[in-house]
């Protein structure tokens, strides 16, 4: 066949398609009947791991139902874990710096700074005597002014030593600073904080499922090193699920948010789906940028999301469907089963 006689073929059957479709669609409209088509739209989550390291382990595969909470892939945690360990020697180290902070000097650090001074204490006494005579003598011309001298600055540096182990007792009795006790508690937040940070990123080389779903890619497999935010799964949602169609500018007025619905596939044309209308989009599409005619005006379509009630498995992304809005006349009887969608 030549391909200008196919591309002619083609291009009949789309015609006819189409007219066949408004055909139904003037045919819904005069009875009453408020038909649009559409096509079932399913929510796709990409998986993957917030940290970076090798995978250790894929639990699912292509086609896997898979639950909330199921962990769906694992990345080898050796070295995170070597983090935790750091992050807890850290936090044990700051904890007792606090610890010694708050509880101050011990008593028998305190006993001790007392019997420095009451030693120096007698060691100046002792250096004061032995001035004394030094200088009667050095004033009977008795000895040299050198040992005058020595003993001289024997006293006076015991002095400042029994001032200098006065002032420590003195630290010990009054305790830590409070910037020091203050410091010491921004310490053991801050390893805290690290140490979270860490534990975090254990709990980080697992993926789990966010919601219920199937499995649709394995991207990829044990022993690949990944970088953090690299997909390794993809996942279709069970729930929500809805039907993206459209509603033109005439009926604009006859639909509103909360709106109930029936939904029929081509599988199943004679069961109706319940569901209702969740989104209806406040802008126009496929139109011109301004409508200067009333003609113009008619052809204005507007986006709508219909979500199903009750989905079940057999509704796949992509499938086409015929959705029938039930207006208030409509929900007072029994809706009718017959193949709609035909």
């Amino acid at each position: 066949m030549r391909p200008r006689r196919l591309v002619l073929i083609l291009l009949i059957l789309a015609l006819v398609a189409a007219a066949v479709y408004f055909v139904k669609q003037r045919s819904a409209a005069q009875n009453g009947e408020l038909l649009v088509q559409g096509n079932i739209d399913i929510r796709q989550v990409n998986l993957g791991f917030r940290v970076g390291g090798r995978i250790k382990e894929i639990r699912v595969d292509e086609g896997d139902v898979v639950k909330a909470g199921d962990v769906i892939a694992v990345l080898e945690d050796g070295p995170y874990l070597d983090q935790v360990h750091l992050a807890e020697a850290q936090l044990a180290s700051a904890e007792a710096a606090l610890a010694k902070a708050i509880n101050g000097s011990r008593k028998e650090d305190i006993d001790q700074a007392r019997a420095q001074v009451g030693q120096m204490n007698a060691n100046l006494v002792n250096a004061e005597a032995n001035f004394i005579r030094q200088r009667d003598l050095r004033a009977q011309r008795v000895i040299a002014q050198s040992d005058y001298d020595a003993a001289l600055a024997a006293r006076d540096s015991t002095a400042a030593q029994l001032a200098s182990v006065k002032a420590n007792l003195a630290l010990l009795e009054a305790g830590s600073r409070y910037e020091d006790i203050d410091a010491a508690k921004a310490e053991v937040a801050r390893t805290k904080a690290n140490l979270e940070a860490a534990e975090r990123n254990v709990a980080d080389c697992r993926i789990v499922a966010p919601s219920d779903g199937v499995i649709i890619t394995r991207a990829l497999e044990p022993g690949a090193i990944v970088a953090a935010g690299t997909t390794a799964c993809s996942l279709n949602l069970t729930s929500p699920i809805w039907v993206r169609t459209y509603v033109s500018e005439r009926d604009l007025g006859r639909i509103y948010p909360g709106m109930q619905a029936n939904v029929f596939t081509d599988t199943r044309p004679d069961e109706a789906i319940p569901a209702q209308v969740g989104f209806v989009s406040p802008v126009a599409e496929f139109t011109p940028k301004s409508v200067e005619t009333r003609e113009l005006r008619t052809d204005l379509v507007y986006r709508l999301r219909v979500i199903i009630s009750k989905p079940d498995k057999f509704l796949r992304q992509g499938m086409p469907v015929t959705v029938r809005l039930l207006e208030d006349k409509d929900r007072e009887q029994p809706v009718p089963t017959g193949n709609v969608a035909n």
